[in-house]
């Protein structure tokens, strides 16, 4: 049995020393405490490294059919009444698409900025405009508009609507728009209104100010991370009026989670162009989104670090912040023994 133990303790690879044979220094002990402060740092920030989630893209063909696109519209327009404020849907599938499901508020805010009224849109009006071709190559159009106030008696309204305008009331419109999974636009603008109605309101299409905020125009739900180019953004008219065109790139987006559940949406890219309205023009101004979808998917997926690969890399940390605190302390008590030696 002892011949067993001696061979055992022959393995051992950290033999100790007697006490009296080993010998503490000042410089060691700051040493040491200089390795236990940078080892409790690396520690801390593997930790961290560990517990942090990692995003992994990748990129597929869209193989989706049969879906609708999302469109969040969160808008103030704020030199333009509810009353003649129309939110129009174009697509380029040539279906007539009245049965879509809208959830769409429009609310009315006085000019220091609080509401003063709302609006609730849950019909789609198909209409031709003959007056005013807002897309020469498209077969559809889907108008929604603000139902009730052009029954009224057109006088009335034309006077209610310039009184609007002089008392600088504005319009915020907000909700979600479903449409065909297709390439079209949506436009906002004045054009659910007759157009000799539209002139006796404003003379001419130069007096139409769609000045605008974006707060937030998301084409599905957020995920931690997604970055919606047009959020913030303001567009303010002074003496001049044309029309803003936001030329929209969509890239179908999943992103999956740790807990491996899916959530599907889309990101986009932006491209925008002003063109300054003229008298000689026969176009109202208007603020277009003409998006287009990318035929590739992307999917994000959350990972996180295996346990094995992060006490790998503690152990390397660790083990290498000890062996270079140990070279260190040796080196100073060479240093230091050679200059005060004799």
């Amino acid at each position: 049995m002892g011949v067993k133990l001696q061979a055992l303790k022959n393995l051992d690879a950290f033999p100790r020393a007697e006490e009296h044979l080993t010998q503490k220094t000042p410089s060691g002990a700051i040493v040491s405490i200089i390795g236990l402060i940078i080892m409790g740092t690396l520690f801390v920030h593997e930790l961290k490294y560990y517990l942090t989630t990692n995003t992994v893209h990748e990129m597929a063909v869209d193989v989706k059919r049969g879906e609708t696109l999302p469109i969040h519209i969160n808008m103030t327009f704020p030199a333009i009444p509810c009353e003649i404020l129309s939110v129009d849907a174009i697509d380029m599938s040539g279906k007539h698409e009245v049965d879509l499901d809208t959830n769409i508020w429009k609310l009315r805010i006085h000019k220091d900025g609080h509401i003063i009224g709302s609006e609730y849109i849950s019909d789609l009006v198909e209409k031709e405009h003959t007056s005013h071709d807002h897309n020469a190559g498209s077969d559809h159009h889907v108008d929604i508009r603000h139902t009730h106030g052009f029954g009224k008696d057109p006088e009335k309204m034309i006077k209610e609507v310039r009184n609007a305008l002089n008392d600088g009331e504005g319009c915020r419109v907000f909700g979600v728009l479903d449409v065909q999974r297709v390439a079209g636009n949506f436009h906002i603008s004045v054009h659910g209104l007759n157009i000799i109605v539209a002139q006796q309101i404003f003379e001419d299409a130069t007096h139409v100010n769609v000045s605008h905020v974006i707060h937030d125009l998301s084409f599905g739900p957020k995920y931690p991370g997604i970055h919606n180019p047009l959020d913030g953004t303001v567009r303010m008219l002074h003496d001049i009026s044309g029309t803003f065109k936001y030329y929209v790139k969509i890239v179908p987006t999943e992103y999956k989670y740790l807990s491996r559940d899916v959530l599907p949406t889309n990101q986009f890219s932006v491209t925008e162009y002003f063109v300054p309205m003229k008298e000689s023009d026969r176009t109202w101004p208007a603020v277009y989104f003409l998006y287009d979808l990318s035929p590739i998917t992307v999917t994000i997926r959350e990972e996180r670090r295996s346990f094995t690969h992060f006490i790998t890399r503690l152990c390397a940390v660790l083990g290498g912040t000890f062996a270079l605190t140990g070279m260190l302390d040796r080196w100073m008590y060479r240093l230091i023994e050679a200059a005060t030696k004799p």
